[in-house]
């Protein structure tokens, strides 16, 4: 019961993660197209050597589907690794490439968008589909219906190849820019702006430290470097210049 729990909150918790996948699934093929080919083609290999590039090479690390799967740590992890490994993505082809994919999320605080939940989703519900209509066409022994179970079938892996082919490219392109082999781009949310107050003299920056070199004030002061407009006498009056007519001198200066 206590193992649910923790599940369940590890699950909670990586939706409030706010960083993206460096590419989603939509654009992993133009992204990195031989090594999408590589996992459509030899997927347990691909998620054979993603898993242990994501424990950085130690195999030492290694638990049976990354600690998720209630056989994890009672297969014999710590005695041959590598041989659990290698069962793992064989027999449980699906929960291999779901571990990866959790480990990464927990370790770099990452967030599958809207689009990816959504890919992921349909091939899941074309999965359960074809199987209801497999035994439907079992139970019923109508071949038009067995044909059409046998194509929905054949529908559905080609997706699940697909989807997890790109899924397994996603991850090393992660982990490539883990490992700086792709420049990185900003993961993490910028600071929110503080908004200026009313009470403030002084706009504050947004973001942005103010440069050196230049004063901090916004508004230019009477009598610092800007001459008087045209037509006007400067303000306080500078000396020996007559006051404007029609006007009264100003104070503390004598009249003439």
């Amino acid at each position: 019961m206590a193992g649910s729990q923790d599940k369940l909150d590890k699950m909670q918790l990586r939706q409030s993660y706010r960083n993206l996948w460096h590419s989603d699934l939509m654009s992993t093929v133009s992204a990195d197209t031989p090594y999408c080919f590589f996992s459509c083609l030899c997927g347990p290999c691909v998620s054979y050597l993603l898993r242990k590039r994501a424990l950085y090479n130690d195999m030492s690390r290694y638990t049976c589907c990354g600690g998720y799967m209630p056989c994890s740590g009672k297969c014999g992890e710590s005695k041959c690794p590598q041989f659990c490994l290698a069962t793992e993505v064989c027999l449980c082809f699906g929960n291999s490439v779901a571990s990866t994919r959790f480990m990464l999320q927990d370790e770099f605080n990452i967030h599958t968008t809207k689009c990816d939940n959504c890919i992921i989703g349909f091939m899941f519900c074309l999965n359960q589909i074809a199987c209801i209509f497999s035994l439907v066409a079992c139970i019923v022994g109508s071949d038009e219906l067995s044909e059409a179970s046998q194509l929905l079938s054949c529908l559905a892996d080609m997706v699940y190849c697909t989807v997890c082919a790109c899924m397994q490219t996603q991850h090393k392109i992660e982990m490539d820019k883990r490992d700086g082999v792709i420049s990185p781009q900003p993961m993490s949310v910028p600071p929110a702006q503080q908004m200026s107050r009313i009470d403030q003299p002084v706009p504050p920056y947004a973001g942005y430290p103010p440069a050196t070199g230049y004063p901090q004030h916004y508004y230019p002061q009477p009598g610092h470097g800007y001459p008087p407009a045209p037509g006007y006498p400067p303000y306080p009056p500078a000396p020996g210049y007559p006051p404007a007519p029609g006007y009264p001198p100003a104070p503390g200066y004598p009249s003439k």
